[in-house]
């Protein structure tokens, strides 16, 4: 019986030896971590319960969405009050204005836009398979991320000069905290990357106002260098809202774009490049995929379950909670796992092995034991986008390429998202 019972803690000498060690956040949660249980650690006086069981997971982001709350976003310094940090009725209101643009049929849109910056990269390994010159698998697949949401946002082609100053973003994200408990102070690096960022986005907001403005509700003609599509781009629905919600400043608005710029395409490079990681270990599973569509989402899911780049979702329980039988005192900081929850043996056989044979899933997987993009209210808003746009890049490069890396493939690093430390070097071939 666990009614009313506190989870157990870990010893405070185990976080005190972590702490002096300097070890990254996942080695105190893989010492806290006992299968089936809720357990937890101290820090700094605060609480924290790690949240890795299926069921609880549900209870926490799915059915108790409401009750477990963002006590503070660790990427607010950046994203200043933009959908992910927003909290409470400006969150609701945000999230309905843009939802209709990337679910649905509202991802259809974005596809000329996808397929126009994946037929860069395409360019691109053409002409290095043609010099046998390397390339960088993370910084090609990084471009076209940059690129496909940046047409998104504006309808504007990625040119180089806008890219040095939005890539940026990765240094900024790599400076934020794994988790809320982390250091808050940013390098003066990162705050000089932060305001060259804010000066193009706050200069493409003020160009767009002024075609907004002349073209009106879609008359008049369209500047050189637009790409016209079904719909208009993010930063017209914006201004739309401006016209109307006093609460849609040029600073929320700055915030928005940001937001959808660093969910944009952090996540999906990051999973592109993990991806080619573990394609390069299985070179039979890599040609399985070349040409076979359903073959590239399954390595996409399963790449997504090995490393979820959202691998740890912090929530902070505001009142007393019971979560199955366990006593959550006011107060509690809940770090919700998606890393550990996916290699789960009871749901997962061999967690650690790469297999996308697991999808599609055969039968239904218990509620919470898969959340690459998050489960409940909170859910990943851009996931239909982000997993259409992996799936057109991967599959147009492994159909007309082959690849192979040249040098080690750097080790996981964990902060406020997951990724590969360093470059991937590989050489590309065209298939004959």
């Amino acid at each position: 019986m666990t009614d009313g019972m506190l989870p157990d803690f870990l010893d405070d000498a185990a976080v005190t030896a972590w702490t002096a060690s300097g070890a990254p956040l996942v080695d105190l949660l893989r010492q806290a971590h006992t299968p089936g249980r809720l357990t937890g650690f101290r820090r700094g006086g605060r609480a924290a319960v790690l949240v890795t069981e299926p069921r609880h997971v549900h209870q926490v982001l799915g059915v108790g969405g409401d009750r477990y709350v963002k006590r503070s976003h660790r990427a607010r310094p950046l994203l200043g009050d933009g959908m992910l940090t927003a909290t409470g009725e400006a969150w609701r209101s945000q999230r309905k204005l843009l939802q209709s643009m990337f679910t649905g049929r509202g991802v259809q849109r974005w596809e000329q836009h996808i397929a126009g910056a994946a037929a860069c990269v395409v360019d691109r390994w053409a002409e290095r398979a043609r010099r046998g010159a390397p390339t960088d698998i993370a910084e090609d697949v990084q471009f076209f991320t940059v690129d496909t949401i940046w047409r998104s946002l504006t309808d504007r082609p990625l040119d180089p000069e806008t890219y040095v100053d939005l890539a940026a973003v990765q240094d900024i994200v790599a400076a934020l905290p794994a988790d809320v408990g982390g250091a808050t102070a940013l390098p003066p690096e990162v705050e000089s990357a932060i305001a060259a960022l804010d000066e193009r986005v706050l200069r493409a907001l003020a160009d767009a106002r002024v075609r907004h403005r002349r073209e009106g509700a879609g008359a008049g003609p369209r500047e050189p260098g637009a790409i016209r599509t079904a719909g208009p781009s993010v930063l017209d629905r914006l201004l739309d809202a401006a016209e109307t919600d006093p609460a849609y400043t040029d600073r929320l608005i700055r915030d928005e774009l940001v937001t959808l710029l660093v969910a944009g395409y952090e996540s999906s490079a990051r999973t592109l490049t993990w991806a080619f990681v573990l394609l390069d270990a299985h070179p039979e599973i890599m040609e399985r995929a070349a040409g076979d569509a359903s073959a590239v989402e399954a390595v996409l899911s399963e790449t997504l379950r090995l490393y979820p780049t959202g691998w740890l979702l912090p929530r902070h329980s505001p009142a007393d909670e019971t979560l199955d039988g366990w006593a959550i005192p006011a107060g509690t900081d809940l770090l919700v796992c998606p890393y550990l929850t996916h290699r789960d043996p009871e749901v997962w056989p061999e967690p650690e092995a790469f297999d996308p044979g697991r999808f599609p899933a055969r039968s239904p997987l218990p509620p919470g034991a898969y959340l690459p993009f998050g489960i409940g209210p909170r859910a990943c808003l851009g996931t239909r986008f982000a997993m259409r746009e992996m799936e057109v890049l991967l599959g147009a490069l492994l159909s007309r390429f082959t690849v192979g890396t040249t040098g080690p493939v750097g080790e996981p690093v964990f902060g406020i998202n997951l990724r590969p430390a360093g470059p991937l070097h590989a050489r590309v071939r065209e298939r004959t």
